[in-house]
């Protein structure tokens, strides 16, 4: 397929079979990027005799990692759209610029990214939930997580890029190569040789290192339409700013998850202790898992989206968000149903101890007990992102966590004193089911007036 082609696909293949396509591919690699995260943790889990105190310790390090991946997604989610609009009018030369100068700011921010995290990790850490018991364990781990921060950085970043072009299949495989490393890895240096949750770590950065250089074999190889270019890595504010302020809703609501994170570990401490905020670990590896493919699905869906309302054709921007809205809905009720029956099996994946188990499996039916309907709220996010509507993505992204969220997870236990820790995981369902709410009648509106000069031309054209 010569360079032409490729990027014309986008614009004249049927809706069904591209989303199919470009989706699969997308939702794979989301589960497969899931394993990073959620493998060392059921390791990690069970380590003899210590395993429980270690997953928490570990989980502790999640607002850490959750701000590294967030800067990731303030350029790469916020320049890859942009990109894909340019090649949807026609202007490569432009979609260039923007991956080479969102190429360098992910560098810079990388760099300063890893300074902060080696010299002030461990009080970060205890002001994020780490106990006496559990600061060794995250500690251990953070120390050598932050050594491969320009991995992560990068890997996140500029494959954005690769399934911005609609080459979903190589971007999945970027990340499957950092995963097969990481499953293969975590139990030689746990076990094995003994490392415990610093070996857990290394096997993470030497894994986001191998997806690293896959990513950058490519971007600068001869396949990609868009190529990573000299000429276009110095930063210019007229490219760089836009890109990042598409990007921030994304970012707003990656690092709001590290906030909040760090607001549900501190609430718990108080009302629960360590079992649970152990416990939460758990619950945010299954919102992962709930979670990762309905981005897949939407990462999948935004070219199409993108490159069409670039090329000015309404009707097939409409058609792809309705057919993500529909696999994403279906998606997420089914995953829903298989917690509310079975919340044990989902515990016991990452913990064997008992007590642990039991206490997840009754926080887990509380705490994703309307998470069909963030099915909804990804989809609205995503079509706003795609079509380059930065302030209503960060309306979305601002009241669902900060507006909402925050202020319920402090409210909760004072309505329901009897029992207040798990009162803290009522907040997120009370939270979604008013943000999700006010997402659809936004999105009612704005999508609607986005869309109406596009109408307009297709029907005079027509």
């Amino acid at each position: 397929m010569n360079g032409e082609q490729e990027k014309s696909f986008l614009g004249t293949e049927p809706i069904g079979r591209l989303l199919f396509r470009l989706a699969l591919p997308t939702v794979a690699a989301q589960l497969i990027n899931m394993l990073y995260n959620i493998v060392d943790r059921v390791y990690i889990g069970h380590i003899p005799d210590t395993g429980a105190l270690a997953l928490t310790g570990v989980g502790v390090c999640m607002p850490l990692i959750m701000v590294v991946s967030a800067f990731a997604c303030l350029v790469g989610y916020g320049g890859a759209p942009r990109a894909s609009i340019s090649m949807g009018k026609g202007d490569c030369a432009a979609a260039e610029k923007i991956l080479g100068n969102c190429f360098s700011m992910q560098v810079i921010i990388s760099l300063i990214l890893t300074a902060v995290l080696l010299t002030l990790g461990r009080p970060m850490l205890l002001a994020f939930g780490a106990s006496e018991a559990t600061i060794e364990y995250a500690a251990a781990y953070m120390n050598i997580y932050a050594a491969g921060t320009l991995f992560v950085e990068l890997t996140l970043g500029m494959n954005a890029f690769i399934t911005a072009q609609g080459f979903t299949r190589i971007s999945m495989l970027s990340v499957t190569i950092g995963a097969v490393c990481n499953i293969i890895l975590d139990p030689v240096f746990i076990y094995v040789l003994g490392m415990g949750v610093r070996g857990a770590a290394l096997a993470t950065v030497i894994s986001q290192g191998a997806s690293f250089l896959w990513v950058m074999s490519f971007l600068l190889g001869k396949k990609t339409v868009l190529k990573i270019k000299r000429e276009n890595l110095p930063l210019r504010a007229s490219v760089i700013c836009p890109c990042m302020a598409l990007g921030l809703a994304t970012f707003i609501m990656q690092a709001s998850e590290s906030i909040i994170s760090i607001c549900f570990n501190a609430s718990l401490l108080k009302y629960g202790g360590d079992m649970a905020v152990g416990a939460m670990t758990i619950l945010t590896s299954v919102m992962q898992f709930a979670m990762m493919p309905l981005q897949g699905f939407g990462q999948g869906a935004q070219p199409i989206m993108s490159y069409n309302y670039g090329a000015g054709d309404g009707t097939r921007v409409q058609a792809t968000y309705r057919l993500l809205l529909k696999a994403s809905v279906i998606y997420a009720a089914v995953l829903w149903l298989c917690v509310m029956l079975f919340p044990g099996v989902f515990a016991r994946l990452f913990t064997s101890d008992t007590a642990l188990v039991a206490y997840t499996s009754t926080a887990l039916r509380i705490y994703l007990a309307v998470m069909f309907l963030l099915s909804i709220q990804t989809v609205c996010q995503m079509a706003f992102t795609s079509l380059g509507m930065a302030k209503e993505s960060i309306v979305v992204a601002v009241m669902r966590k900060f507006v909402l969220l925050l202020p319920f997870i402090y409210l909760m236990p004072h309505l329901f004193p009897t029992n207040p820790a798990l009162a803290v995981y009522l907040a997120e369902p009370a939270a979604d089911t008013l943000a999700v709410t006010f997402t659809v009648i936004l999105f009612h509106f704005k999508f609607r007036k986005a869309l109406a000069p596009l109408t307009k031309s297709t029907a005079s054209v027509s």
